[in-house]
């Protein structure tokens, strides 16, 4: 009798031990590292994926801000954490693959931080102020040509999307304008209204609402196709300028050497996340597409996007002021 109770006693726990390794994860609060301030776009987002997180996986899914440093600040964090999964990074392709060309960094981006997904791609769109003479690329090109470096163009900071943006539809269109670089896109959107500004390549989600106000008029989108808050801008290509294109995409990371199957928890609940109607809906209505890339395809696009501004960076000469 003593034997078989020590026998059932063993069979049971070698069948219960293994299903519960598989559940233990999290095991404290997780943290989402935000490179940027409340209220933003990534801020948005991740305070959307803790919420989700947090109702699925029966967790605390916390959001930290750490903006500075063209978000470097954040991921610099994550890439330093204990490999546990208990830290991750909710980024954008400014901190991941434009942001390393220009800053001094302690930490590997493409070693020490692990894709986790794609969460949301938004398309950037040039936009002039309602004063400029100039209603599509063509006009717009040939106002800048006739008038060498008096055009100047907006970003929300030195090494952010915008200003990457700019650099390269100068070098795509074989023209030459000024940045100015702002704190935020805000105030950038007032000069702009202001006409001491002319152009900007901001994100759909950010211009919009200028947009629809007729203070902006969106010349064309810089991305390979058309975007679904204005299908009746067309893509740079369409307009004539070829060779560059650009978005900003938010995906999230996790600190390499975060166990397989962790990173595999991970990986499958945040592809279910981003398929639910509401997050699809809240996703569309920041002017953004849901992410549909596989974890290997955001890898390699991650990797990719690393090389191409490298190049860029290199090319236009940019440095950080």
């Amino acid at each position: 009798m003593k034997y078989y109770l020590v026998y059932s006693l063993a069979l049971w726990l070698s069948i219960w031990m293994p299903a519960t390794a598989q559940t233990t994860y999290p095991t404290k609060p997780v943290k989402l590292m935000v490179g940027a301030g409340a209220g933003g776009g990534t801020d948005i987002i991740a305070r959307m994926l803790s919420e989700k997180f947090s109702e699925s996986l029966k967790g605390s899914f916390i959001v930290e801000n750490k903006p500075g440093a063209s978000n470097t600040i954040a991921a610099d964090l994550t890439a330093k954490a204990q490999p546990d999964g208990h830290t991750l990074l909710v980024a954008t392709n400014t901190g991941q693959a434009i942001a390393p060309h220009l800053i001094k960094l302690s930490f590997d981006p493409m070693k020490d931080l692990t894709p986790i997904g794609l969460v949301v791609t938004v398309p950037n769109v040039l936009v002039v102020g309602a004063s400029v003479p100039a209603n599509n690329i063509k006009e717009l090109v040939a106002l800048m040509k006739a008038k060498p470096e008096e055009f100047k163009y907006a970003s929300s900071g030195v090494g952010s999307t915008q200003h990457i943006a700019g650099e390269g539809f100068d070098i795509a269109a074989g023209v030459k304008s000024i940045h100015v670089p702002y704190k935020g896109s805000s105030q950038a959107h007032l000069d702009i209204i202001a006409g001491n500004v002319q152009i900007m390549f901001d994100t759909t989600s950010s211009a919009m609402g200028q947009i629809k106000a007729g203070k902006f008029k969106p010349l064309a989108v810089t991305t390979a196709h058309r975007s679904a808050e204005l299908p009746h801008v067309p893509t740079l290509a369409e307009a004539g300028v070829s060779g560059f294109e650009m978005s900003t995409w938010y995906g999230v990371f996790v600190t390499s050497g975060t166990p397989a199957d962790v990173v595999a928890k991970l990986q499958t609940e945040l592809a279910r996340i981003i398929k639910l109607p509401d997050v699809q809906n809240k996703l569309k209505g920041l002017g953004g597409e849901p992410g549909n890339l596989s974890t290997e395809q955001f890898t390699q696009l991650n990797r990719q996007e690393f090389e191409r501004f490298g190049k860029l960076i290199k090319q236009a000469n940019i440095k950080m002021q």
